[in-house]
């Protein structure tokens, strides 16, 4: 009788957690919000957005991420003539030299990967984003009638630029909602763009360590799921999500400043990801400042803004920011 070896304890697993951070802190510097909220996304099984002027080291930061994770990691450049083929992939005809017989098989693209780069996802016409919804959502990419499983875990980490630039493409609302967390990318401080300047003009490379592989994000993901988040939080989450409709009953600024309010994936999304980042902390309880620092980065992209929120220059995180004085906790 073969003995299986005892699952790996909750404290062998969170101990894994800083080393990540470390390694990524090799190649970038700062951001720390920003690489909290892709950890968060990571751990809790979804897809994270994130948008931010050319420059700021996106890409990078995804690439680094990669690299730490002993994952396959793949990158696609959207560009305005990408086809969904380009993504999924295609069939080509076959051969057999030894029979004649032809055949067509499945050529999988890019998107059959452990870890998904779609770089500025928004330089490339709907048709192409869309292409990418069913493997986001059920993990799995139909060609002629065939279903084909991707590899497990399987992450999209997206980056777009700032939709006033030209020649984007506003994503369609129906893909937005796919992405757990929408984070946004800011310009750093000046000390780390100083320490960024000095960093990539010299002579050293970053050497970005391999901390961990699929099991272990697997196993962490399984592990989310069973942190505590109590009765009263998730009253909280489902009564944010419902308040945030432009419906009778609903905060001033929400009927003001919004013309489509956010869906139950919201709430499913503000509960895994305050389960996560409070994983990532080093706690197996969620608690009101989790959800309060997650509620921006999964409603933001959540919410289709008025004409009177644009008159006003009223931001999405303005109006979350709002929801979250209208309804209190416990109330």
């Amino acid at each position: 009788m073969t003995n299986t070896p005892n699952p790996p304890s909750l404290e062998a697993q969170l101990s894994l957690l800083p080393p990540l951070r470390a390694a990524i802190a090799q190649s970038i510097v700062g951001q720390d919000d920003v690489v909290e909220q892709l950890l968060i996304g990571l751990l809790a099984g979804g897809h994270c957005l994130l948008e931010g002027v050319p420059g700021l080291g996106k890409t990078l930061l995804v690439r680094t991420l990669g690299q730490a994770l002993a994952l396959q990691f793949r990158r696609v450049q959207f560009t305005p003539d990408l086809m969904p083929s380009d993504i999924l992939g295609t069939e080509i005809l076959e051969e057999d030299h030894g029979t004649g017989h032809r055949s067509f098989k499945f050529q999988p693209g890019p998107v059959f990967t452990n870890l998904l780069l779609a770089d500025e996802l928004n330089r490339t016409p709907p048709k192409t984003q869309a292409a990418l919804l069913e493997a986001m959502q059920e993990k799995t990419v139909s060609y002629a009638g065939v279903t084909h499983v991707l590899p497990a875990p399987f992450f999209v980490l997206a980056t777009q630029n700032p939709i006033e630039q030209a020649g984007t493409y506003p994503l369609p609302e129906a893909q937005l909602d796919r992405f757990l967390l929408h984070v946004r990318v800011d310009y750093p401080s000046e000390a780390e763009e100083r320490a960024i300047i000095e960093q990539t003009t010299g002579t050293t490379q970053a050497r970005v360590p391999q901390v961990m592989g699929g099991e272990e994000v697997l196993a962490l993901q399984a592990r989310v799921r069973e942190v505590h988040l109590g009765a009263d939080l998730l009253d909280w989450i489902t009564r944010i999500v419902r308040a945030s409709r432009p419906s009778p009953g609903a905060p001033a600024e929400i009927l003001q400043y919004v013309k489509w309010g956010a869906g139950p994936r919201a709430g499913q999304s503000l509960v895994l990801a305050s389960k996560a980042r409070a994983l990532l902390h080093g706690r197996y309880a969620a608690t009101r400042e989790d959800v309060i620092a997650l509620a921006a980065p999964v409603l933001r992209h959540r919410l289709l803004l008025s004409f009177a929120a644009e008159a006003e220059q009223k931001t999405a995180d303005d109006v979350v920011a709002a929801l979250l004085r209208s309804v209190p906790l416990g109330a």
